[in-house]
C-alpha cells in the first residue's frame, strides 16, 4: 500500500447556484467501495452471533477491537504514515468512541438476548440517522425528493425487520438504539475526515487510538467471562476485527468520501435484508416469503437516493 500524507487533502467541491457546496460525485468507484463496506456490515451480526459461542461479550469486544488495531497500526507502520494533525485528533475520538467501541460493545450486548433478524432494524435506520446528523454537521441540503426515498426505505426496512422478529420490543431494545445513535456519529465524522485524509488512515487512527483500551479490556474480559473455543467462534472474532471493523471501515470511508455521507448512508438500506440471508445461511433462521418484495423496495429506494442530484 502506497504511503500516503495525512495532512489536510481536501476532497474537490462543486459550488451550487443557490450557494450551498456539496461533494462532486464519486462516479462508479465510490459507490463500489460504499457497498463493499456496505456486505462487510452485513456479516457483522452473524460473525458476533458466532463469536458469543466461545466468547463474553465484553472479551469478544476487547479481542476484536485489539485485533483490528494490531492490524491497522501494522498498515500504518509500513506506509510510515506521520501522525494526524492535533486538530484531527477530536474528530478521531469520536470515530473511535463510535464506531470502535460503541456500536461493537452496544449491539454485542442485545445479541445475548436479540435474534440477528430483530438486531437489525438498528441497521434499517441508520442511514436514515447518518444522513440526517451529517446535514446537521456539515450544513449540506439535500433536496426534499432525497428524504422522502431515504424515510420510504427505512420505513420498509424497519416494517420488514420487525414482522421477521415477530413486532415484540426485545430486552436488547435500549442497547440497539443507543447503538444506532453512536454508530451515526461516528460515521459523520468519519466521512468528514475522509475528505481531509485517506479513508483508512481514518479508521487506523481511531483503532489504535482505541488500542490501550482493547488491550486492558481484553485481559480483564477473558479473566472475568469463561472461554470456550470452537471454530464458529474464532471464525466470528476473526472476521468482526479484521473484515468488519478494518477492511470494511476502510472502503466504507472511501466510498463515503467519493459520494458524500448522505448518498452513502442510503446503500446501508440493504444491509438489514443482507444480514437476514447471512441469517439464514450461516445460522439457519428461517425468512419469511416478504423477503422478495422487501428487498424490491428498498432497491427501488436505493436507486431514487443515487439519482437524486
Amino acid at each position: 500500500m502506497t504511503a500516503q500524507n495525512s495532512a489536510t487533502r481536501p476532497t474537490p467541491i462543486a459550488v451550487q447556484a443557490g450557494g450551498h457546496s456539496t461533494v462532486q460525485a464519486g462516479g462508479r468507484g465510490g459507490t463500489v467501495l460504499a457497498l463493499l463496506g456496505v456486505v462487510a456490515f452485513s456479516l457483522t451480526f452473524p460473525a458476533t452471533a458466532w463469536g458469543l459461542e466461545s466468547f463474553g461479550p465484553w472479551s469478544l469486544v476487547a479481542l476484536r477491537s485489539a485485533l483490528a488495531a494490531v492490524i491497522a497500526g501494522g498498515f500504518l507502520l509500513a506506509g510510515r504514515v506521520p501522525l494526524p494533525a492535533r486538530e484531527h485528533w477530536a474528530g478521531l475520538a469520536v470515530v473511535a468512541g463510535g464506531v470502535v467501541v460503541g456500536f461493537p460493545l452496544l449491539t454485542t450486548l442485545a445479541l445475548r438476548t436479540s435474534t440477528t433478524s430483530h438486531a437489525a432494524v438498528v441497521v434499517g435506520l441508520l442511514p436514515l440517522t447518518t444522513a440526517a446528523l451529517s446535514a446537521l454537521r456539515t450544513g449540506t441540503r439535500p433536496p426534499r425528493a432525497f428524504w422522502a426515498a431515504a424515510v420510504a426505505g427505512a420505513l420498509v426496512v424497519l416494517a420488514f425487520t420487525l414482522a421477521q422478529s415477530g413486532g415484540a420490543p426485545s430486552a436488547g431494545d435500549a442497547y440497539l438504539f443507543g447503538a444506532l445513535l453512536v454508530c451515526a456519529a461516528g460515521y459523520t465524522e468519519g466521512g468528514r475526515l475522509a475528505r481531509l485524509m485517506p479513508g483508512w488512515q481514518v479508521i487506523g487512527w481511531a483503532l489504535v487510538l482505541c488500542l490501550p483500551l482493547a488491550l486492558a479490556g481484553s485481559v480483564l474480559g477473558l479473566a472475568a467471562e469463561p472461554v470456550h473455543l470452537t471454530w464458529h467462534g474464532a471464525a466470528g472474532l476473526l472476521w468482526a476485527a479484521a473484515g468488519s471493523t478494518f477492511l470494511g471501515l476502510y472502503v466504507w470511508y472511501r466510498g463515503m468520501a467519493a459520494i458524500g455521507a448522505p448518498r452513502a448512508s442510503q446503500l446501508q438500506l440493504a444491509q438489514p435484508l443482507l444480514t437476514l440471508v447471512w441469517s439464514v445461511a450461516l445460522l439457519g433462521e428461517r425468512l419469511s416469503p416478504a423477503t422478495p418484495l422487501a428487498a424490491g423496495a428498498v432497491l427501488v429506494c436505493i436507486t431514487v437516493t443515487q439519482r437524486v442530484k
